[in-house]
């Protein structure tokens, strides 16, 4: 079963790369850009058949290595 994640930062903490990259965006005419947020995106593929089984394993991977809780929320899909 593939189940996707995605990582954000969370909302207060700043995102340098972020503004980079709009500021990039900006000076490429895309002026009305006012403001990105990067983040992370995982397609895990779970030898699992029950969803709700295979959403809690990948659950447990996001809060011990692919997400840092102190300054990023996931989304499990």
């Amino acid at each position: 079963m593939k189940v996707k994640v995605i990582v954000t930062l969370k909302n207060g903490v700043l995102d340098p790369q972020g503004k980079a990259i709009q500021q990039t965006l900006n000076g490429m005419s895309f002026q009305n850009v006012s403001e990105v947020r990067q983040g992370k995106y995982f397609d895990i593929e779970v030898n699992e058949s029950d969803e709700s089984k295979a959403k809690s394993q990948v659950e447990e991977m996001c809060k011990k290595l692919l997400a840092n809780l102190v300054i990023e929320d996931y989304k499990i899909l």
